[in-house]
């Protein structure tokens, strides 16, 4: 009975020894986990991501960026063909340049610019490539934006009209024109007359002190109502450029081509009949 009692009194003891064993195991393996210690290596490798799961997303990813990249380069080029489209439908047409009618009064005072600045030669085309300093610029195919000193002067105005790059950029863009042959050099010393205000003047066929005046600033041969250059170069006499101007007008002005009236062919000429002749002969 007394061995009985020892027996049982020694496995009580064992089994609670254990127990305490036991707790104290699981109490330090809790205390360890936080820093990746005490984790059986089952339960590690099951936490971590596989290879194959990895590379699955990588693939997703640049699959979603290639798709993104094509979808954006299509909307790109569906905006320009759209925005080519549209330009396409309200592009204007290019103006034509803009041209001035020549009439005798308007051409009489070409001349006498011409003939202020040294570019007359009687008239002839060889002044339309005139330089300054009395130079012959080799062709008209452009101004020839070339600085020439002379007589203590330094300028780079050519042409009959000695219009000067800067101005002669903006008179032939302005008016859209090419090259600098006599036509355009005509053009766009009109431009430069109406620029100045004096093209209504200039239509009344009258050559004025006040007319001139408004060109001086233009051209530094023409002068000022004090008679003097604009620029303080040297300049024509007023009542000798009025007395160019006039003749050269009078010069025109018989050269101009009178309309002839041609005689009714049929009489009267408002009657029927010969109103329907008189269709009936047009083109």
């Amino acid at each position: 009975m007394v061995l009985f009692r020892c027996d049982f009194v020694l496995r009580l003891l064992i089994g609670l020894l254990l127990s305490r064993l036991s707790s104290l195991v699981v109490t330090t393996v809790a205390a360890l986990a936080p820093y990746g210690l005490g984790t059986p290596p089952a339960k590690a490798q099951a936490e971590q991501p596989s290879t194959e799961h990895i590379n699955g997303d990588q693939l997703s990813t640049e699959k979603l960026s290639s798709e993104k990249l094509s979808s954006d380069k299509l909307t790109t080029e569906k905006l320009t063909t759209e925005t080519t489209r549209t330009e396409l439908l309200f592009r204007l047409p290019t103006p034509a340049p803009l041209i001035f009618a020549i009439t005798p009064e308007r051409r009489a005072l070409l001349n006498t610019i011409r003939y202020a600045e040294g570019t007359w030669a009687g008239g002839d085309q060889i002044g339309y490539r005139i330089m300054f300093g009395g130079g012959l610029m080799p062709s008209l195919e452009r101004h020839p934006d070339r600085v020439i000193r002379k007589s203590g002067y330094a300028s780079a105005a050519a042409g009959a009209y000695q219009f000067m790059p800067f101005t002669w950029s903006l008179a032939s863009r302005t008016l859209g024109l090419a090259a600098f042959g006599p036509e355009v050099q005509d053009q766009a010393a009109i431009f430069l007359i109406q620029r100045r205000g004096a093209l209504t003047l200039a239509d009344q066929g009258l050559f004025t002190r006040h007319l001139a005046a408004k060109l001086a600033p233009e051209w530094a041969s023409f002068p000022t109502l004090a008679g003097r250059s604009f620029y303080g170069q040297p300049v024509r006499r007023f009542n000798e450029l009025r007395r160019f101007y006039e003749d050269n007008l009078a010069q025109l002005r018989r050269l101009e081509p009178v309309a002839q009236v041609q005689k009714a062919s049929c009489e009267p000429a408002d009657s029927l009949f010969c109103r329907v002749e008189a269709l009936q002969r047009l083109p």
